[in-house]
């Protein structure tokens, strides 16, 4: 197994860790929902948790890993704000779980950053011009 594969299926493996934990054990990530978002965080819940899935899936499979990476680059940036929302509402937590939360912040860097890079090791045709 090629180097861009095995990185392209631990994406992948994130994306679908992430997405099933939303569903096991959703009242964790309701919590940092931003309150700006309509309707339930429950619904933001669960509708993040399929996507992960979906982007999963998307990146496990050849065909359409490119597209889906490049989509996991967007999802990564999108769920920022509640990453935002979770250094900030447990700024008055423990040191540890106040450093886990702060930690979150920067990590959605080389997130971003690796799923551009299976995107782009993926090939197939160039999506802009």
């Amino acid at each position: 197994m090629s180097r861009s594969e095995r990185s392209s299926l631990l994406l992948a493996g994130l994306l679908a860790t992430a997405g099933a934990a939303h569903f096991a054990v959703p009242r964790q990530f309701d919590a940092i929902v931003p309150s700006a978002l309509p309707g339930s965080a429950r619904t933001w819940t669960y509708l993040s948790g399929a996507a992960e899935l979906a982007l999963a899936a998307g990146v496990a499979l050849p065909r359409t890993r490119k597209a889906a990476a490049l989509a996991s680059a967007a999802f990564f940036v999108g769920v920022f704000p509640a990453n935002v929302k979770m250094a900030v509402d447990w700024r008055h937590r423990p040191a540890p779980q106040r450093t886990a939360a702060l930690a979150r912040l920067p990590l959605q860097v080389p997130l971003v950053l690796w799923a551009r890079g299976v995107a782009k090791a993926a090939g197939g045709p160039r999506l802009n011009p």
